[in-house]
């Protein structure tokens, strides 16, 4: 009996292809009907995808370790880290905001990062991981909530009003958070959930 033919449907126009095995080399597949991607293949993109995942997580440690900002008031210099300020926040009868600061700048993204490395690590040795769908499920529904692009925006208009009242010293983390946010744009970008089924297909179980 052989086995049925993979297919895809355009998320532009709903229109079902059959996959095109591009496996031996690099392309892009492009819906014939409205010239939508289908799906893109590259050598290596599941390395490429954990390399960046680890790279993510430990900028991600240091950006929630090291202070945030500093300012210097007539000589006395004040820091905070990004726990510091949502205590602040709390302490200020914001439980709400100190909430949504840590759940969308700490909490969510190193849940989804480490569902990445869950999904990523195992395929990579050939194996599939365990809770797989629900792993992916919960991948899906953590992306959306991850908006450290938005907090750097907010830090950025913060330091820029505070400018003209102290001597404003950018600490470690703000870099390290930058730094977070290209390399979670890149890997968004270049993460094939496509070819993660397909690993998992492969893989031993």
């Amino acid at each position: 009996m052989t086995r049925p033919p993979h297919l895809t449907a355009c998320h532009e126009c709903d229109l079902l292809l059959r996959e095109i095995d591009l496996s031996a080399e690099k392309g892009t597949v492009a819906c014939p009907r409205c010239d939508a991607e289908l799906y893109r293949v590259g050598r290596n993109s599941l390395e490429r995808s954990l390399a960046l995942t680890c790279a993510a997580l430990v900028l991600l440690v240091i950006a929630t370790t090291f202070p945030i900002v500093g300012l210097n008031i007539q000589g006395h210099e004040i820091e905070t880290t990004v726990f510091g300020a949502a205590r602040q926040l709390w302490r200020d009868d914001m439980p709400g905001v100190a909430v949504l600061l840590l759940a969308t700048t700490v909490l969510i993204p190193l849940i989804e990062l480490c569902a990445l490395g869950w999904l990523l690590l195992p395929l990579h040795l050939g194996y599939r991981p365990a809770g797989f769908s629900r792993v992916f499920r919960a991948l899906q529904l953590a992306h959306p909530w991850a908006m450290v692009e938005v907090f750097i925006l907010g830090v950025l208009v913060s330091l820029v009003k505070l400018s003209h009242l102290a001597d404003v010293l950018p600490g470690p983390a703000i870099w390290c958070f930058g730094a977070l946010m290209l390399v979670l744009s890149v890997l968004s970008s270049i993460v094939d959930y496509r070819e993660l089924w397909q690993t998992w297909e492969a893989a031993e179980a």
